[in-house]
């Protein structure tokens, strides 16, 4: 898959236990991003933070048991995220979404990597 250099980064920020469909709501959005045929998606936990409930969420010791920060980043065209996000928006119920302008400098697979490195001398 060729990506531009100019993408789109989208990130989602929900909670660990947000759930869709029986699911953790992280795990069914990095699936519907596959299906849809997606450059990729990461899932990052956040050690601390807090969103527009004000509720702070944590990972100390005392506190596992709180629901701690996803993000949720994924880079593609535009046009694909737009997509994307129209099609999954239902399924966040609370949380904050954002998009903006990626500048894609690399982008390939280890297949593309074991060619290039086929090639050199």
């Amino acid at each position: 898959m060729i990506l531009p250099s100019e993408g789109k980064l989208l990130r989602i920020f929900i909670g660990d236990s947000d759930r869709f469909e029986g699911m953790p709501l992280y795990e069914w959005l990095v699936i519907r991003a596959k299906e849809q045929g997606l450059a990729g998606a990461t899932v990052l936990r956040g050690l601390m933070g807090f969103g527009a409930n004000s509720r702070v969420h944590t990972a100390k010791i005392l506190r596992l048991s709180e629901d701690l920060p996803i993000i949720i980043e994924v880079v593609d065209t535009e046009e694909k995220i737009r997509t994307f996000l129209t099609s999954v928006e239902n399924a966040i119920s609370e949380g904050l979404v954002t998009l903006e302008k990626a500048d894609v400098q690399i982008y390939r697979s280890s297949r593309k990597k074991d060619e290039i490195l086929k090639r050199k001398p």
